[in-house]
C-alpha cells in the first residue's frame, strides 16, 4: 500500500488507534450535545463547534443541526462557511474548509476509509485530507472522498461522488464527478 506524505496509515491496536478512538469519543459527546440545538441556536452551534474543532469559528460560521463527525479537531474553517443539515466530516486525514464556502443538506466529506484487500480491511484506517478552497459551493447529497482539492469558485452537483481533484472555477458532476463545464462571473 502506498503512503505519500499526506496519508495516514493507523492500524488496529496501537497507541494511534487508541488515540483515534478517544477522538471519536469526544466527538460523539460534543455532537450529541450540538444535535439538541435548533438554527436560532446559532450563537451556541458556533461555540460548541469551536469546541470541537480546537479554534474559535468566526461571527458568520452558520451550520444547521444535526451534524456528525469522527474527531473535529483536524477540522480547520475559514471565514463565512455554511454548513447545512445532515452533513458528515470525517476529518481524520485533515479538512480545511477555505472562506465563504457553502456546503448543502447531507453532504459527506469523508478523509478516511480502509485499504480494498480484503485481508487488510479490518486491519488499517487509511486517511487523506481534502481541501475545499475559497468560494466554494457543495450542493446537496454531494460525497469527496480523501484526497481531494475542490479549487476556488468551484460547484459540486447535488449527488456528486468526487473522488478527483477539481480544478477552480468549474462545475463537476455525476458518479464519479467529471467537469461538466467551466464557471466565471
Amino acid at each position: 500500500m502506498s503512503n505519500d506524505d499526506r496519508t495516514k496509515i493507523i492500524p488496529r491496536r496501537t497507541p494511534e488507534s487508541a488515540a483515534m478512538l478517544a477522538s471519536v469519543k469526544r466527538a460523539m459527546t460534543i455532537t450529541a450535545k450540538l444535535n439538541r440545538l435548533t438554527f436560532n441556536d446559532a450563537d451556541e452551534v458556533r461555540a460548541l463547534f469551536s469546541d470541537l474543532i480546537g479554534k474559535k469559528v468566526d461571527d458568520n460560521f452558520l451550520l444547521i443541526p444535526p451534524f456528525y463527525t469522527t474527531g473535529g479537531v483536524d477540522i480547520r474553517v475559514g471565514r463565512n462557511v455554511f454548513v447545512n443539515q445532515n452533513c458528515t466530516f470525517y476529518d481524520l486525514g485533515g479538512l480545511d474548509i477555505g472562506d465563504d464556502v457553502m456546503i448543502g443538506p447531507n453532504v459527506s466529506i469523508i478523509t478516511s476509509g480502509h485499504p480494498i484487500e480484503p485481508s487488510q480491511r479490518r486491519a488499517l484506517v487509511v486517511a487523506k485530507p481534502i481541501v475545499i478552497e475559497k468560494n466554494v459551493w457543495i450542493a446537496a447529497g454531494a460525497t469527496i472522498i480523501g484526497g481531494v482539492t475542490v479549487g476556488e469558485n468551484s460547484v459540486v452537483a447535488a449527488g456528486s461522488v468526487v473522488t478527483r481533484d477539481v480544478p477552480p472555477n468549474t462545475l463537476v458532476g455525476g458518479n464519479p464527478a467529471r467537469v461538466i463545464r467551466s464557471i466565471g462571473e
